[in-house]
């Protein structure tokens, strides 16, 4: 698969580390965001904007792991061995009692284990009448019984503040009693289109118009990212009119992102405006897709980021730049990053050096359990359909010229854990 002529371009642009550095420690300085309460069952993925700690013990009593008997004795029992049955403890309906020696209790999972029992047999193990248990079997070491601080003591550290909320953390804070949250307010995203090239989709499409889809495709990015944009505005490449579509969202957005217009072209006027009503930080990455990226402040405190006018080099844009960003206004303490992995090209990759590359693929494993990258059609910062299904992006160094089935690679596994 051939990747295109040429580099046209010299050694120019920030590198992708140092261009996430610095949009970084821009975002740091700024304050953080305000915190909102909610209800528990509305908080995942939202931030938490304050170190949550347990109330109490939980389970915060001796719970039985299985089935069986729950023993007044606190050794091993041996074979043979028999006890009075006294009761039973089940979840919700404890036995009231506390046990002495030779007695025994019917006992279910989750049950509380009653004073005096430091066992319990499972019930495979046992012979057993309304009186009298009796035990046939060999016992393990195992006691089967789950300590009352087994989830939390009280007082513990639930979650941090700046933690962003997990499906997990949403079911342990529950089983701790907590129903309401602090949560940090989501960032609110303006997204500027520009182009005069770009109709709706469905609508007529003139000779030399394409249809709009930046718009589309970031909005989905951004909710799949847990992030929502608030004002989109699609504006043809007439200066008074981006001007005021900037101002506007700089003075009701959080954050200003574009697309297109910050390139070098005779229609491409984002960059300058910009530069006039705030200050771009810098401009261009040593990066493909994505090279005409820029990055800068509105009004003064409002982070502008200007991403490229064809879909993937926004989209991969986004994901490296953009999205850190937001997790760092959110509240976030420290932005996630995408897990690395070393995989092998599944087939040749035909390439020129020139610019480090973040190319499209899936993730396959071969009969011997290795991981494979394989890459499908064009890489074109202009064809969307290179985004479909991919799992991975592989980083390709700029030195590197074409590779063959096998070559080893750094990617980074852009599939999102569950928990």
């Amino acid at each position: 698969m051939a990747s295109g002529a040429a580099e046209p371009y010299g050694r120019e642009g920030l590198p992708l580390d140092q261009a996430r550095c610095r949009v970084l420690e821009s975002i740091k300085t700024r304050r953080a965001a305000a915190a909102e309460t909610r209800p528990l069952r509305s908080c995942l993925d939202r931030v938490c904007a304050v170190d949550v700690m347990a109330p109490c013990d939980v389970p915060g009593f001796r719970a039985s792991i299985m089935d069986g008997y729950a023993l007044a004795q606190d050794h091993q029992p041996e074979p043979g061995s028999s006890w009075t049955l006294r009761g039973r403890s089940a979840p919700g309906a404890p036995f009231a009692a506390a046990l002495v020696p030779g007695e025994a209790i019917r006992i279910l999972t989750g049950a509380p284990v009653p004073d005096g029992s430091n066992w319990v047999l499972p019930q495979e193990l046992v012979d057993a009448n309304e009186k009298r248990l009796q035990l046939r079997g060999d016992p393990s070491d195992q006691r089967w019984i789950r300590a009352a601080d087994e989830e939390c003591h009280a007082g513990q550290l639930l979650l941090a503040r700046g933690q962003r909320l997990t499906t997990a953390d949403l079911g342990r804070l529950a089983s701790c009693g907590i129903h309401q949250l602090q949560v940090y307010r989501k960032p609110q995203i303006g997204l500027l289109i520009s182009g005069d090239e770009l109709v709706p989709a469905g609508s007529e499409r003139p000779a030399g118009a394409i249809w709009e889809s930046n718009g589309s495709l970031l909005e989905a990015l951004l909710s799949k990212l847990n992030q929502s944009i608030v004002d989109q505005q699609v504006v043809a490449d007439q200066p008074a009119l981006l001007n005021k579509a900037l101002l506007e969202m700089a003075e009701r957005c959080d954050v200003v992102v574009s697309t297109g217009g910050v390139s070098a072209g005779d229609s491409d006027w984002i960059r300058t405006l910009v530069d006039d009503i705030g200050e771009i930080s810098f401009w261009k990455l040593f990066l493909k897709p994505g090279r005409p990226f820029a990055f800068g402040t509105l009004q003064g405190n409002v982070p502008f980021f200007g991403l490229p006018g064809n879909p993937v080099a926004a989209a991969v844009t986004a994901l490296q730049l953009l999205w850190p960003a937001l997790q760092l206004l959110e509240g976030q303490m420290e932005p996630e990053q995408f897990p690395r992995l070393r995989v092998r090209l599944a087939t040749p990759l035909k390439r020129r050096p020139g610019r480090p590359e973040l190319a499209r693929a899936r993730l396959r494993c071969n009969a011997n359990g290795e991981l494979l990258a394989e890459i499908g059609g064009s890489q074109a910062s202009s064809r969307i359909g290179s985004l479909q299904n991919a799992d991975l992006l592989l980083e390709i160094p700029a030195e590197a010229g074409s590779l063959a089935q096998g070559s080893e690679l750094w990617a980074q596994l852009i599939r999102r854990p569950v928990f």
